[in-house]
């Protein structure tokens, strides 16, 4: 009987603990790592770290001094040297830790070496970013950060950055327009395409920019933020009407830098290098971000007249994505499906948009259409998304780098709050005045009486 109380008092306790960390790792994985795996991925990585980097092939041959001085001192011989490590610096989703890498070594060994790494240490990733000549750091990533999004507290922002994404290595993903001026982003239906595009819009809502929407379904996913769009189409026909306003918009911003700069008036628009960004600020016109969605509904004909209607579009966006930047003009073209057969231009325009985000696409000719040259690889991850994870999606741009992303959830209804907080921000532009999307005025709610009123009796 004693040993069976005994058994309970020790075993007990430690089916319990058992039990709840095995619990938290499953459904709060960011609350294990703080308590459990923190600390025996740090004991880890301390006591295995010369014998990891040895059996990786990540160590090297010992300086003639050493050996001198190793055999005159102990007389044992001297293994191979791993690089020299920096601090641990806990995270609250992994670890980081800087190298300092031998003569003859690169980053791309380690990079090579990352999955080795991920399981001698028992991290869920391990990630390699040069920081300078001869300096690495190792982000260590101890859950699948992607299966529940949290964004960081603290993001370094500014006017046209959005932090809209998390990455994989647990950074956030931030739409900076001015670092990239266009963007394509493909996605199927419930791929989170529209998710992406409302953090956009929310995000950009506080922003001293003007906001334009083309939404060829009858303006149901942009409809919503009417309250702070400055122009709003949601046929082809409207939108052939808005995009010259545009282009018109675009060419007289050339002529303000023109005038500013003191360039000859008949100077062409392509050879202007500056832009408004080197305007006086109370002379500086305001951003413009469009945004195109179901962009194939503009590709798509039935007549002989829809076809030279088309053709004058894609123009004037393929205008508008060359010189916009300059002008503080920005694309954001969105869609289902994006590929050559859709027409010409397609390719043309495509060539233009230096950003690509691409979400769980129903065919493959799509995802290499976004991807496919910027990277192979980049499109195989994009087609191997699986239903069940809306929202991931494969970011990456035409510089050849790419990261894996994940949206996390916002909904409709807080989306569109912040841009009716944000209407007064709706900036002053006399050429988009006759697009400006009607917005639905709120119902009024009547609050019930405290005290329900009861007839008077005699």
């Amino acid at each position: 009987m004693s040993d069976l109380t005994t058994l309970l008092e020790v075993g007990g306790p430690v089916a319990a603990l058992g039990g709840g960390a095995a619990y938290a790792r499953a459904k709060h994985p960011a609350a294990y790592w703080s308590t459990v795996g923190l600390p025996v991925s740090t004991v880890r990585l301390l006591s295995t770290y010369g014998s990891v980097m040895e059996a990786c092939g990540l160590t090297v041959a010992p300086s003639r001094l050493r050996v001198l001085a190793a055999k005159a001192m102990t007389r044992r011989e001297v293994r191979p040297v791993p690089p020299r490590r920096g601090l641990l610096r806990p995270t609250t989703t992994g670890l980081r830790i800087r190298l300092r890498l031998a003569p003859g070594q690169e980053p791309a060994d380690f990079a090579a070496s990352a999955e080795r790494l991920r399981h001698a240490w028992g991290v869920h990733a391990v990630y390699v970013t040069p920081v300078k000549p001869g300096v690495i750091e190792l982000r260590l990533v101890g859950y699948d950060v992607l299966r529940r999004v949290r964004m960081p507290r603290k993001i370094a922002g500014g006017v046209l950055q959005v932090p809209v994404a998390l990455r994989e290595d647990a950074t956030p993903f931030v739409r900076d327009y001015r670092t990239i001026p266009h963007q394509l982003t493909l996605g199927a239906t419930l791929s989170g395409k529209s998710m992406y595009l409302r953090h956009l819009i929310a995000g950009l809502a506080p922003q001293p920019v003007a906001l334009v929407g083309i939404d060829c379904k009858r303006g149901v996913e942009l409809a919503p933020f009417a309250a702070r769009l400055s122009a709003l189409a949601t046929d082809p026909e409207q939108a052939a009407e808005l995009l010259p306003v545009l282009v018109k918009e675009m060419e007289d911003r050339y002529d303000l830098i023109k005038a500013r700069q003191g360039i000859a008036p008949g100077t062409p628009d392509e050879e202007i290098t500056s832009d408004i960004w080197g305007l006086p600020e109370q002379e500086r016109p305001v951003p413009v971000v469009l945004f195109v969605d179901e962009v194939a509904e503009l590709f798509l004909v039935a007549t002989k007249k829809d076809e030279e209607r088309r053709d004058e579009m894609v123009t004037q966006l393929i205008r508008l994505a060359q010189l916009g930047r300059a002008a503080g003009m920005y694309l954001e073209v969105c869609g289902q499906r994006f590929g050559a057969e859709l027409g010409k231009g397609a390719t043309m325009l495509r060539a233009q948009l230096t950003g690509r985000v691409c979400h769980r696409v129903n065919d493959e000719a799509s995802a290499k259409m976004a991807l496919g040259d910027i990277a192979p690889e980049a499109a195989m991850a994009a087609c191997s998304i699986p239903p069940e994870r809306p929202g991931l999606a494969v970011a990456g741009d035409t510089s050849g780098g790419w990261s894996r992303i994940r949206t996390p959830y916002l909904s409709l209804t807080d989306a569109a709050e912040t841009c009716r907080a944000s209407a007064g921000l709706v900036p002053d532009l006399p050429a988009l005045e006759p697009f400006r999307p009607d917005v639905p005025e709120r119902p009024v709610e009547h609050a019930s009486p405290v005290v329900l009123p009861h007839p008077v009796t005699n």
